[in-house]
């Protein structure tokens, strides 16, 4: 009871209203156009709940995402979307393992659940946008060879899904930005199958609302950064 009212506390209103906006928008749309795939249903709920705590720059949100790769590489399995499943089974889960492990050995002043944010310079943002065009190039031929369905916007999202990882597992603010900008990617790809079968509605509206947590995580974290240079 302690841990539940603890817990409670160390959200602000702010995230606690979208972590329950989040939940109610998903929730409604799997009501409203599946009914069935729970697998879904269960992987959207987890992946909302993983990015509230990584906008605090909590360990915890990269444990949750590697759960949630696994069960969206399913999902993408299920429409033929082989290149987010294997962006997210040998890119995205591996380097959120990674990058949990990069957070837990650099906590602010001692604090294991409030990551350091950490600044990179321009060569390595080069260096990382240098490293993006051979992994892309490489998955789209890999991608056009296992016949993949809407081949150019999911060869898209696995470069700002491997930037996103990348920035991640530094500690940038701009991960989050980096991933809202692949939801959008997402957002194009799920509409797209959603018009072929409806029960994707309800991954379209996962993604939805992943937008809108990312993009408050950017926020967030901007302002983690200016408390932690000033403190």
């Amino acid at each position: 009871m302690g841990g539940t009212k603890s817990l409670l506390h160390y959200f602000t209103k702010t995230e606690a209203a979208l972590w329950a906006f989040s939940v109610l928008f998903i929730s409604l749309s799997f009501a409203g156009f599946d009914r069935e795939n729970y697998l879904s249903l269960s992987a959207s709920l987890l992946g909302v709940t993983s990015l509230i705590f990584c906008a605090k720059g909590n360990p915890v949100g990269q444990l949750l995402m590697v759960i949630f790769s696994l069960l969206y590489a399913l999902i993408s399995y299920s429409f033929a979307y082989y290149g987010e499943m294997l962006t997210y089974l040998g890119m995205t889960a591996p380097m959120a393992l990674v990058a949990l492990v990069s957070w837990l050995k650099n906590p602010y002043n001692g604090n294991r659940s409030e990551v350091k944010v950490n600044r990179i310079g321009r060569r390595e943002i080069l260096f990382m946008l240098l490293l993006a065009v051979p992994v892309t190039a490489a998955f789209y031929f890999i991608l056009k060879n296992f016949g993949t369905a809407n081949l150019i916007p999911s060869t898209f999202s696995v470069t700002t899904s491997f930037i996103a990882v990348y920035l991640t597992y530094r500690r940038s603010c701009y991960f989050a930005l980096a991933y809202a900008v692949n939801d959008l990617v997402l957002v194009v790809l799920w509409s797209l199958a959603s018009l072929k079968d409806s029960s994707y509605v309800s991954v379209l509206a996962c993604f939805i609302v992943f937008f809108l947590n990312d993009l408050y995580g950017f926020y967030n974290w901007q302002k983690m950064q200016r408390r932690q240079e000033v403190g």
